[in-house]
């Protein structure tokens, strides 16, 4: 693999889905390639394929959208060691950069202006082992850990979580989604709201205004 080349699935702007920076403007690159099969993933399609592209080439793309928010996501971005490289471009280029990663990889050397939105895995996902839990300690209120909740054994596993490693003042946020089509987004609205938890409701509004198309 040639140095500061990456697999690309996709470049696109779109509006953000989730995440603090819900509903903004944001640039979206997409890497190729994920180890984990979590069961209610919705880019398969990133699993393989993609092109590898230097990135120069990627910085330049991105800067024709003249955007101000770039979110790095994939599969697993840091599963392409260069995936480190190019968050420090971005983050050096003046944008805002925000990490989609499963939380199944060490995040320790991203760059400290990176927002890491970081999963952590429920049993229901059939990747709980997957979760690398030495990453919590790096956390700081910068980042974001995002819980896709399947049903209410999942929620309350990610509650207990929650609790015992004191998320929600470790990182910035703590994000609460109903996974699509399993979880109704009412019931856990009102579970948060019963159990006064100090995290923030979401759904997946790409999903809501673009029914999952890819490219959104």
């Amino acid at each position: 693999m040639k140095a500061n080349t990456l697999r690309i699935t996709e470049i696109f702007y779109s509006l953000q889905g989730e995440s603090r920076t819900l509903g903004l403007p944001t640039v979206f690159v997409r890497l190729t390639g994920c180890p984990l099969r979590c069961v209610y993933c919705d880019t398969e399609y990133a699993f393989h394929g993609g092109e590898r592209r230097e990135l120069n080439d990627i910085l330049a793309e991105v800067a024709q959208y003249s955007p101000r928010y770039i979110c790095v996501t994939g599969g697993e971005p840091l599963a392409q060691p260069e995936c480190l490289s190019l968050l420090t471009a971005l983050c050096d280029a003046g944008y805002e950069v925000s990490l989609e990663t499963s939380g199944a990889l060490p995040i320790e050397k991203v760059d400290a202006r990176v927002s890491r939105v970081m999963d952590l895995k429920t049993p229901a996902s059939g990747e709980m082992h997957r979760n690398l839990m030495d990453n919590i300690p790096f956390l700081t209120d910068h980042d974001q850990v995002k819980f896709v909740l399947c049903n209410r054994e999942d929620y309350d596993w990610a509650r207990f979580q929650l609790d015992s490693y004191q998320l929600n003042k470790r990182a910035g946020e703590v994000l609460f989604s109903p996974s699509f089509g399993q979880l109704s987004a009412t019931d856990l609205a009102n579970w948060i709201v019963a159990d006064n938890l100090p995290v923030r409701f979401q759904m997946q509004l790409h999903k809501i205004l673009w029914n999952d198309a890819a490219g959104h």
